[in-house]
């Protein structure tokens, strides 16, 4: 597997799933936002193909999602049913449950916090480690260290999450 291809899917997807967010969260326009959640489907759905560990973190993140309702607009039903089927075209990988149950626990655990903690705390570092969701990559960090996870996938998680900030200052920066 090229790690470097696997880098760039992840940055991409980061970036693809934020923007698209933005764009139906702040301008309404549905339109952009589904081009870029079907990007956003497109990257995420081919490194799951590619690395297993890429699978368990994007269908952690889709479930995590979709239990907490997070998947509240046509654009991101869109982006998971293009996930859906560039997993069912390219196979969907053998998950340990476990693992994946460990996935997706810090996901739901990154968004419950990030909605909530600033309503309930004024402790800053609470409120920086929701606002940028530091339990999955903790979780991902930690599965790497343990050697569920190769090392790169930690890195290639980074990426995602980078790409994610980039894509909220660049947005920010032409609205």
């Amino acid at each position: 597997m090229n790690y470097i291809i696997v880098a760039i899917l992840f940055f991409l997807s980061g970036f693809f799933m934020k923007y698209s967010d933005d764009l139906f969260d702040v301008n309404n326009n549905l339109n952009y936002a589904t081009i870029f959640g079907i990007l956003c489907g497109v990257a995420s759905g081919l490194a799951a193909v590619y690395s297993i560990e890429a699978a368990y973190i994007f269908i952690a993140i889709l479930i995590g999602n979709f239990l907490v309702l997070k998947v509240d607009g046509i654009h991101h039903i869109i982006s998971l049913i293009t996930f859906v089927i560039i997993l069912l075209i390219g196979g969907i990988p053998n998950l340990n449950m476990v693992v994946l149950l460990i996935c997706i626990l810090a996901i739901i655990s990154d968004e419950v916090g990030h909605e909530m903690i600033s309503k309930v705390t004024q402790d800053r570092f609470l409120n920086l480690f929701f606002e940028y969701r530091f339990v999955m990559k903790i979780a991902v960090f930690l599965l790497a260290v343990c050697g569920v996870f190769d090392i790169w996938a930690f890195i290639c998680f980074m990426m995602f999450e980078m790409a994610y900030v980039i894509a909220g200052i660049i947005f920010e920066s032409l609205n």
